[in-house]
């Protein structure tokens, strides 16, 4: 698929422009390489686009949700067809592997097309009541104007299980992909175009992180579902809400994966190297500690080694690859220097991927081990890094699982059910994985985290997804005259 001469633009009411400053696309395998060019926004474009969703609004709101799912469901039949083509750039903007970028690609669809089933399931309720003849129900209603703004890491299926269950819902969209991956978004957007979306229900704008502050100060936007950063993250939560608006958060994480004495280390070893540097560790589930308790200890450190050594670091588009480079030299370089500082605290490198490219955005996976008094062992380093850490009991193992300010995903490793039970009611994340990778979800199953990886907001995903884009009423209904 050749996207050199591709020049990404906004749609704004159901134009495309590329008028204004541009950028380019890099290719995080072959920096020398560019993918394209996109075109770049700024506060007026944002006001742009949220007049045009605000202008929409009214007429999508009114379409019945039959229409509203058909749309959805040929926006999946869509995706399934250029799912190759799809995968393809996603591992040219993103660099992950194209193994990976197949997988989400049809991840992506599958989102809307369940979106497009759950319109059709009435989530409404009828209570009792005390007075004769009347109903009491509840209804529901579009949020308003949604302001939408995703990360590079899934930039596939983020998208689609933000964007599919805000138009089933009625709500007219304007979407702020991250700078990272405009040609995929810009692929995306036309699909849903293609598959009839109304001019100004989804309006999608390019550039910088100020045109997305623009779009989150905008006051006619009634709600923002993002993902990304802690402290972006904050700053939008407190805009927003200081006017009364929803925000729906999705941050960082700190993952621990517990192993246990009795743990099976077949099945255990696999699951912590996925889940630890799969995708580059460029995942917000990924392990970043793993909490040894005990004598498995020392098994479990040589046996992470093997894995860590033997992994492949390479071009995602090459065969047999299955760690790409980071996303940006930027990134790269941040890696590189918590890498280096955790050493300098006194981590020990106990192993790292045997062949990792010198060019371009490329990052050895790496195993270390230490104690609490490392930097890494408390703060998010989004790459191919995680600390094995001992412990010496299982409550040990518990209180320092739960020693972080994030909370999103956990994961034990045993085959007692009692620590089964302990660990999904005491360890303090929204999801709770049982001899299984911290990393991975079901797009039927709520997705969240507690304290710091998420605001106190309805899930994303599953039949919950609704509930962030939807205002609930409740309507008393009498039959009129009385008999």
């Amino acid at each position: 698929m050749n996207t050199t001469d591709t020049i990404g633009g906004h749609l704004i009411a159901g134009e495309w422009s590329t008028d204004g400053p541009t950028a380019v696309s890099d290719n995080p395998a072959r920096p020398d390489d560019p993918v394209g060019e996109y075109v770049l926004g700024d506060a007026a474009t944002a006001a742009s686009a949220v007049g045009a969703a605000a202008e929409a609004l009214p007429g999508w709101r009114s379409t019945t949700f039959v229409a509203r799912a058909a749309i959805l469901e040929r926006a999946a039949a869509l995706l399934d067809a250029a799912r190759e083509d799809l995968a393809v750039l996603c591992t040219l903007e993103e660099g992950k592997t194209i193994a990976e970028s197949r997988g989400e690609a049809a991840l992506a669809a599958e989102t809307f097309r369940f979106h497009a089933g759950m319109a059709k399931i009435s989530t409404e309720r009828v209570f009792p009541s005390p007075t004769p003849g009347e109903t009491i129900r509840t209804v529901r209603t579009p949020l308003g104007v949604v302001g939408i703004i995703t990360p590079w890491n899934f930039p596939l299926q983020i998208p689609a299980w933000k964007i599919a269950p805000a138009l089933a819902s009625g709500n007219a969209v304007v979407w702020k992909p991250a700078s990272n991956t405009p040609l995929l978004s810009v692929a995306i957007a036309r699909i849903l175009a293609e598959a009839g979306v109304p001019a100004g229900v989804l309006n999608l704008i390019l550039g910088p992180g100020s045109t997305g502050a623009a779009l989150v100060a905008d006051p006619r936007v009634d709600g923002v579902s993002f993902t990304g950063s802690v402290p972006v993250g904050e700053a939008i939560r407190d805009t927003v809400t200081a006017r009364n608006g929803r925000v729906q958060l999705e941050l960082g994480g700190h993952n621990p994966a517990i192993v246990f004495e009795d743990a099976d280390l077949d099945l255990a070893v696999p699951c912590l190297v996925a889940g630890a540097m799969g995708a580059t560790g460029q995942k917000c589930t990924a392990t970043r500690r793993i909490i040894a308790v005990g004598d498995i200890h020392d098994a479990l450190l040589e046996r992470m080694a093997e894995g860590v050594t033997a992994l492949a670091v390479g071009d995602g588009m090459t065969d047999g690859i299955g760690i790409g480079p980071l996303v940006s030299t930027g990134a790269r370089e941040e890696v590189a220097g918590a890498l280096a500082n955790a050493i300098s605290q006194g981590a020990s490198v106990v192993a790292a991927a045997a062949d990792s490219p010198d060019e371009g955005c490329f990052f050895p996976p790496t195993l270390l081990s230490g104690d609490t008094s490392l930097s890494i062992a408390h703060d998010e380093v989004f790459g191919p890094i995680s600390t094995i850490l001992r412990v010496d009991s299982e409550d040990d193992a518990f209180s320092l699982a739960n020693a972080t300010e994030f909370g999103l995903s956990s994961s034990v490793f045993t085959n007692d059910l009692w620590r089964i039970d302990r660990a999904i009611h005491e360890l303090e994340s929204g999801i709770v994985k049982v001899n299984a990778p911290t990393t991975g979800s079901e797009l039927h199953v709520p997705f969240g985290g507690e304290k710091s990886s998420s605001a106190h907001a309805p899930r994303e995903q599953g039949d919950t997804a609704v509930d962030f884009f939807t205002r609930t009423r409740s309507a008393y209904i009498r039959p009129g005259t009385v008999r």
